[in-house]
């Protein structure tokens, strides 16, 4: 994917922020400190496009960036962070049931996951929630750089076999900052939902 344009929209900690927009958007969901920044940042080629940090929870609104002219990615908050008021975690979720719940817009949600660990409770409640609304998703597995390339292989199979009940998963993909090639796997699932 040439990527000859990224906008930063606007940032949303609530509904009637959303922007008004008939262009299809991606959203991207996955707990705190995941590498969903890195990704965003590597699959467009900026820097500094979703702030990174060591410090989770970094994200704490809807952020709205428009590609190419074509579509939006959409980067929600990072969720099971637990160095937030407990209201300030109830707003998130209000927020982002809200996005995932009415956004029309929304074409596919990319659910990240840390490669190294399994799917937690919230990972797996968020994947149950997607298919109950029929919202088609892909998982992620981040971090990929940081076990055993013959790992890697077997744990996409195991992560596809624990949600192949799952009608509305579309695909799991590995994601490594450092390798191209899942950059362009990435790429090719986001691809197919938008025609």
């Amino acid at each position: 994917m040439k990527i000859t344009g990224v906008e930063f929209l606007t940032s949303a900690a609530l509904p009637s922020q959303f922007p008004g927009s008939n262009l299809r958007e991606i959203a991207f969901v996955g707990r705190s400190n995941v590498g969903k920044s890195s990704l965003l940042n590597s699959l467009v080629n900026r820097k500094n496009l979703a702030r990174t940090s060591s410090t989770p929870g970094k994200t704490r609104q809807i952020n709205f960036f428009r590609i190419n002219e074509r579509f939006n990615f959409v980067d929600l908050p990072g969720y099971g962070y637990a160095k937030v008021s407990k209201d300030e975690r109830e707003s998130w979720r209000r927020t982002i049931e809200a996005y995932i719940t009415t956004r029309k817009q929304l074409s596919l949600v990319v659910s990240l996951i840390d490669i190294r660990h399994d799917p937690t409770a919230l990972d797996i409640e968020l994947a149950g929630w997607l298919e109950s609304l029929g919202r088609d998703f892909v998982i992620v597995l981040t971090k990929a750089d940081k076990v055993k390339k013959g790992a890697v292989a077997e744990r996409v199979r195991q992560v596809r076999e624990m949600f192949s009940d799952h009608g509305h998963l579309r695909d799991v993909q590995w994601f490594s900052i450092k390798t191209s090639e899942s950059r362009v796997a990435v790429w090719n699932m986001i691809l197919a939902h938008l025609g």
